[in-house]
């Protein structure tokens, strides 16, 4: 099952709610790798292989692209704004940057663990703890962090970003998924 962000509705004419539902996608793949470590006692399944080669692709291929979104494109030029409701963000994207750092090691470990599962079929006891406790932590952090986000911090970039920079954003997130997004282009033009 590929995963694309804007080959469907959202667009990237409208980045932050595609930022957005990006994060529909990492809870569910964080849902999907929690179900399998929860069966990873047991021999693997063909359904739980699927799922986990699924999730660990994503969190491997897209989720880092996700993070440069953010990053690269929507909280630098939140940071350029003059507003009082940025500035009290802007503490809130550094702890959000943070937790792009602080995911590495916890995805590392359960890209390691599940590609181990994936080639083994099976895990020690002490190797399954390790699976689940990483994929917990990731769990908990990724939760606070797409509150934060997605009630936080989007709504101030929909409120305040210029359109020029809404289109950069959308244009710049395209170009890191190899996507001609026309319809960006040509959202300037018809005002």
């Amino acid at each position: 099952m590929p995963v694309q962000i804007g080959a469907s509705s959202p667009s990237f004419a409208d980045p932050t709610r595609l930022l957005s539902d990006c994060h529909r996608r990492i809870e569910m793949f964080l849902q999907a790798l929690y179900a399998v470590a929860e069966r990873a006692d047991h021999p693997l399944t063909e359904e739980a292989r699927g799922s986990l080669e699924t999730a660990l692709r994503y969190f491997r291929e897209a989720a880092p692209k996700h993070t440069a979104d953010e990053e690269e494109s929507l909280f630098p030029r939140l940071r350029r704004l003059e507003d009082a409701e940025v500035r009290f963000a802007l503490t809130r994207l550094e702890a959000l940057e943070a937790d792009h750092r602080d995911v590495v090691p916890l995805h590392m470990a359960v890209d390691k663990l599940g590609m181990q599962y994936l080639e083994t079929g099976c895990l020690t006891l002490s190797e399954i703890e390790k699976f689940r406790a990483a994929i917990a932590s990731l769990m908990t952090t990724y939760s606070q962090h797409i509150v934060v986000e997605d009630n936080v911090v989007f709504p101030l970039a929909v409120k305040l970003l210029s359109e020029p920079d809404k289109n950069a954003v959308g244009k710049e997130m395209a170009a890191r998924r190899n996507i001609r997004p026309i319809h960006v282009e040509l959202l300037g033009k018809s005002k």
